[in-house]
């Protein structure tokens, strides 16, 4: 098929919008893309798709998602307008611990039930590539239900899944206080069993005061690295702990937040690599004061993603435009930047080369937009423009 009669933004570096573009697609890849003027005669007489003049980019990937999980925590958004704190309601059994009661009473079509809308919502702003974790069962069993319908939203819709192992998120109330024991009875064998049954494409975990610091993080990625699985990590959200040079000497795709890092840390991660994963819908729901080192990473030549962090605690966010504008409006990313926040550097976070970019040979998972450029993506808040998205050139 052509794909013809449209502004191509392929996001490759540098490469600005190629206006009366067009793109060949065969057998779910891009086989050309170019000046429709220049269309090379073997692909003359192709079945020709009208692109009428819209913009054509690569599909959106949003990289850190915690899309699955059992129930919500509106009661306590309501509570905190009301005056409570957090620590009012951690006394009153709520927070991460409600999310993980809830995850745990749910089985896995409980949780493909509850996913799915949220899942929809994204793939309906474009999203062709999302990454979910596990990370609120914090016991062997629900770490990998949840991982099991991770994989299962990835056969009832149009999306390819990444799963991650997160059982390093937080300590169930069975293992206050008692860390190096939930280590060693659940999430590293949870994490065998997890690669065992090819449940999990990576293993994050969080690296913070009130979860696990970088000397029991290690535990998780040496045990990651022996099974040949890439990390990533919660780092720098709430404190600076470390988190990002720990994740740098690792290897890591990525480290995410990174609200308290520093240039320190950007030359760390931009020697290792790694990609930092910017969560702007975080950083709003918790009223955050201090920003990402975003002009740091710029100097440091650091890859910066966007994602939604879409999860029932701190950034119940499902809409990736919606994170695109945060990410420019609260951390002053420039267009070019956002945009590639949620294509070609997201696709890094997640380890993936196939995609992220519009170029033969990769992937065709595209979006066409009723947009002039992607400077209208950025800008508009709480407006679609998404004419139609491809998923491995088949329209959906």
């Amino acid at each position: 098929m052509i794909l013809g009669n449209i502004q191509l933004a392929t996001m490759q570096t540098g490469a600005g919008i190629l206006p009366a573009a067009a793109v060949v697609i065969g057998d779910g890849a891009i086989r050309w893309a170019g000046p429709e003027a220049a269309l090379p005669a073997a692909f003359h007489g192709r079945d020709r798709l009208d692109g009428g003049g819209r913009l054509l980019t690569p599909g959106l990937i949003d990289c850190h998602t915690h899309l699955v999980h059992g129930g919500h925590r509106a009661a306590e958004f309501e509570a905190r307008l009301n005056g409570a704190t957090y620590a009012d309601i951690a006394r009153a059994g709520g927070g991460i611990a409600s999310t993980m009661r809830a995850t745990r009473a749910a089985t896995e079509a409980d949780l493909v039930a509850q996913a799915l809308p949220r899942l929809d919502a994204l793939l309906a702003e474009g999203v062709t590539t999302v990454e979910i974790k596990s990370g609120y069962g914090l016991e062997i069993d629900t770490e990998l239900r949840m991982l099991r319908a991770a994989r299962a939203l990835g056969l009832q819709r149009m999306v390819s899944v990444r799963t991650t192992y997160l059982a390093a998120h937080a300590l169930p109330p069975e293992f206050a206080g008692a860390a190096q024991d939930y280590l060693d009875r659940v999430c590293l064998p949870g994490l065998a069993a997890a690669h065992a049954l090819t449940l999990a494409d990576a293993v994050d975990g969080f690296c913070e005061t009130i979860a696990f610091d970088a000397a029991q993080m290690a535990q998780v990625f040496d045990a990651a690295r022996a099974l040949g699985l890439p990390v990533k990590l919660h780092a720098e959200q709430l404190s600076a702990s470390g988190g990002a040079r720990l994740a740098a000497r690792y290897g890591a795709l990525s480290a995410d937040h990174l609200e308290h890092a520093d240039a320190g840390d950007a030359a760390a991660m931009a020697a290792a690599g790694t990609v930092a994963v910017l969560l702007p819908g975080a950083f709003y729901a918790l009223r955050e004061t201090v920003r990402p080192p975003v002009a740091a990473f710029r100097a440091a030549g650091v890859a910066m993603a966007v994602a939604t962090d879409m999860n029932p605690g701190t950034s119940p966010l499902t809409s990736i435009l919606l994170a695109i504008n945060m990410a420019c409006t609260l951390f002053r990313l420039t267009v070019d930047e956002a945009m590639a926040g949620v294509t070609r550097n997201a696709a890094r976070a997640l380890g993936l080369a196939d995609r992220g970019v519009i170029a033969p040979g990769l992937r065709a998972d595209l979006c066409l937009w009723n947009v002039e450029s992607p400077a209208e993506l950025c800008y508009r808040i709480g407006f679609n423009p998404l004419h139609q998205r491809f998923v491995q050139g088949v329209p959906c």
